[in-house]
């Protein structure tokens, strides 16, 4: 089984970006203070300065729309599906039987 990521709060992040940013403390200073390993305060430092606030929010789980657009078939189209898979396994089973 994976680990499990632990998750940090938008004010965490933000408090250590804006440790990062106001008192002048590297990466590793500010990771050090905070518990964490300095790649998550280097890559909390990169999101804030690419969108602000909004690059702090976590986004794992959340679709990002770049897939193929689901369609809902139509009655019709589900009955047509469904009577083809139908004679598709009546078919299968008839040449199992031999």
């Amino acid at each position: 089984m994976g680990k499990t990521k632990k998750t940090y709060s938008v004010e965490f992040k933000l408090a250590a970006v804006e440790m990062y940013f106001n008192e002048d403390m590297g990466y590793k200073r500010v990771a050090a203070e905070l518990g964490i390993h300095f790649t998550m305060v280097k890559r909390w430092v990169k999101h804030y300065e690419k969108e602000g606030l909004k690059g702090l929010e976590e986004k794992r789980g959340r679709s990002r729309g770049n897939g193929r657009q689901r369609k809902n078939p139509s009655l019709n189209e589900e009955l047509v599906r469904l009577k083809a898979e139908n004679e598709y396994l009546k078919k299968l089973l008839a040449l199992r039987r031999g």
